[in-house]
């Protein structure tokens, strides 16, 4: 929901909550590693659109009956401060993320985590460091997203109270994804961290900045099949099982718009990022 120092949102915490409530708020605050637009002394820690280094032996990704995906970002797993972040990450090699994003088809296909047909529309692979790798050209059908490098910093983030983590701390049993009577459901508090950040932004690892609910809930809702109700406990259980590997947002500089003015997303259980098996990544996308 935001994101900033942890000084910065001890402060706000502390001028909206009790000392006590704003402690516990602050103890869920997890550490992402935002990325925006390089400048030109900035250590580079990747780069949205361009072209993707793939192995020789590693064909292009494509969801069969469809198309191409389109190449959205490469992160250089070895500029990512692994130690200041909390979850599993290759500590070298590349992360490549691909997209089915309606060039082909003027968006009549949508790639949907409820819809596991379309699960091939989205694609995480990961590159070994060591391992020789050579750029791809874009396939003819599509065109690539201009180059746009990235530079990162470590900064705090924060969920929303709505999330199935904060809402377990603050009032367990109250109804996912709907604010409960609570300090930090208070429109001052909300106001307050909406006006301290609105951006979506780039992100690896941290809290997912949702453009509508927990992005968390919609993937636990695919991984079960959508065979349990909203009120039902293991669809919580479920959504508090994976993490955030990285959000892309809609950004000018990459001519990326993801429906109106929206974000991707790619989650993971964290067993699978310690085991490296980023075929199981699970892919959602939210626009306003």
């Amino acid at each position: 929901m935001v994101h900033g120092s942890s000084d910065a949102l001890r402060s706000l915490a502390l001028r909206h909550l009790s000392p006590d409530v704003a402690d516990q708020w602050l103890g869920l605050l997890r550490p992402g590693f935002r990325l925006e637009a390089a400048a030109g002394s900035d250590n580079l820690a990747g780069h949205l659109g361009g072209r993707p280094k793939l192995p020789a032996h590693t064909e292009w990704p494509v969801w069969e009956g469809h198309g191409p995906l389109s190449f959205i970002a490469s992160i250089d797993c070895a500029a990512l401060p692994a130690h200041a972040l909390d979850i599993d990450l290759p500590d070298a090699g590349r992360l490549l993320f691909f997209y089915f994003d309606g060039q082909l088809d003027d968006g009549d296909a949508l790639v949907l985590p409820e819809e596991r047909e379309s699960r091939a529309g989205a694609r995480v692979l990961y590159v070994p460091a060591g391992e020789e790798a050579l750029e791809h050209e874009t396939p003819v059908e599509l065109e690539p997203y201009p180059a746009v490098p990235l530079a990162g910093r470590v900064e705090m983030t924060a969920a929303e109270p709505w999330h199935p983590q904060i809402r377990e701390t603050f009032a367990p049993g109250a109804p996912l994804g709907q604010r409960y009577d609570h300090p930090v459901c208070t429109q001052e508090f909300l106001d307050a961290l909406w006006e301290f950040d609105d951006a979506v932004g780039h992100q690896i690892s941290g809290h997912a900045h949702a453009v509508q609910n927990p992005v968390e809930i919609e993937i636990a809702e695919a991984a079960l099949e959508g065979e349990v109700s909203w009120d039902d406990p293991r669809l919580s259980k479920e959504a508090g099982s994976w993490v955030l590997l990285a959000q892309f947002d809609s950004e000018d500089a990459a001519d990326m718009m993801w429906g109106d003015g929206g974000a991707l997303y790619w989650l993971m259980r964290p067993q699978d990022l310690a085991e490296r098996r980023f075929d199981r990544a699970m892919f959602t996308w939210q626009c306003s």
